[in-house]
C-alpha cells in the first residue's frame, strides 16, 4: 500500500522559527505615516520614523534595518527621501551603513570636547555618567626624543616620564595614549596607580594645573599593534589626537598623543566668530 505525505508547510513552530529568520536577514517591519502636507521636510519625517520605530520594537547596535526597497514600501516614498534620511541618520551616529551588507543600529559613539577644552578622556566619560578603566602599559622613565624635547622645551636626551596606557571605555577599548611629562612634574606619578583615576586629577592634588592647550586632531589607519589592542583590525580609521598642556607660567607640563577608535568616538567643535580685525593669514591659520 502506498503512503501519500502530507503537503503542509511544516508544524507551526517550523513555520514561526523560519520566520524569525526571514526578519534577521530582512530587518524588522517599520512602520508610519509621512505627512505630505507638512513643512517639514519628508526625509527628516522618515528620519523621525525610522528612530521612533527603533525605540519602540527594542531595537539595539548591530541589529539590521529595512533596505531601501523595503523602506520606500512600508513608507510610500521614493527612493531619493529613503536616502536622504538615512544619510541624515548616518551623519547622526544613528546607523551605520556597510557595504554589501545593509543597514545596522550603529554602537553609540562618545561625544568628546577634548580638542577645545582641557579636559582628559576621564572626566569627559565620567562627566556622561561612563567608566573609564584603564591598563597601564608602560609608567617609566626614557630620554626625550627630538620631537617631545621640543614639545616640552627640555634638552634632547633628558630625562622625562612617559606613561602610556589602554583606555576602556565601559569595558571596551576606546584609545591607546602616550603621555610625556618634565621629570620634575612626572615625579607624581611615576609609581602612581593610574589603572582607575585621572592622571589630570592626580597632578592636581600636587598644585600642578594645566591652564591652556594647544590640541589637534587628524585621522590615521591602525597599524598592526593598534589594531590589536583597540580590537578594530588593521587599517581601521582612528582619530588622533595631539596635545600639549601649559601651566600659569607658560611651561609645558605634559605632551600626549591618543589614538581613538574611529567607529565609537567622534570630537565636537565650539566655533566662534573671529574678531573682525583678525587678518588674513591668522583667519585662513585658525580654519585649517
Amino acid at each position: 500500500m502506498t503512503t501519500t505525505r502530507p503537503t503542509s508547510d511544516g508544524p507551526p513552530e517550523t513555520d514561526q522559527r523560519a520566520a524569525r529568520a526571514t526578519r534577521r536577514r530582512r530587518g524588522p517591519v517599520l512602520t508610519g505615516t509621512i505627512d505630505r502636507e507638512a513643512p517639514v521636510p519628508m526625509y527628516r519625517q522618515l528620519a523621525q520614523r525610522i528612530v521612533e520605530a527603533i525605540d519602540e520594537r527594542g531595537l539595539g547596535p548591530g541589529d539590521l534595518l529595512p533596505g531601501e526597497h523595503r523602506l520606500c514600501e512600508e513608507f510610500g516614498v521614493s527612493r531619493t527621501v529613503v536616502r536622504q534620511a538615512l544619510a541624515r541618520l548616518e551623519h547622526q551616529g544613528v546607523i551605520e551603513r556597510v557595504k554589501g551588507k545593509g543597514t545596522f543600529i550603529a554602537h553609540p559613539k562618545t561625544p568628546e570636547s577634548l580638542v577645545h577644552t582641557l579636559a582628559g578622556l576621564y572626566e569627559e566619560v565620567a562627566a556622561r555618567g561612563g567608566h573609564v578603566h584603564s591598563e597601564v602599559r608602560r609608567q617609566e622613565r626614557e630620554r626625550a626624543s627630538v620631537e617631545v624635547a621640543d614639545q616640552l622645551r627640555v634638552p634632547v636626551g633628558s630625562a622625562v616620564v612617559v606613561i602610556e596606557r589602554l583606555r576602556f571605555v565601559d569595558g571596551e577599548p576606546w584609545s591607546l595614549s602616550t603621555t610625556w611629562l618634565p621629570e620634575d612634574v612626572g615625579a607624581v606619578a611615576l609609581h602612581a596607580d593610574l589603572r582607575d583615576r585621572s592622571l589630570y586629577a592626580l597632578l592636581a592634588e600636587h598644585g600642578i594645573r594645566a591652564v591652556e592647550g594647544v590640541r589637534s586632531a587628524e585621522a590615521a589607519i591602525a597599524d598592526d599593534e593598534q589594531g590589536s589592542l583597540l580590537r578594530t583590525g588593521v587599517g581601521q580609521p582612528l582619530l588622533v589626537l595631539r596635545s600639549v598642556s601649559f601651566d600659569e607660567n607658560d611651561r609645558p607640563i605634559e605632551a600626549f598623543v591618543a589614538y581613538h577608535r574611529g567607529d565609537r568616538s567622534r570630537f565636537e567643535f565650539q566655533l566662534r566668530a573671529s574678531p573682525s580685525d583678525m587678518s588674513t593669514a591668522e583667519l585662513r591659520h585658525t580654519l585649517l
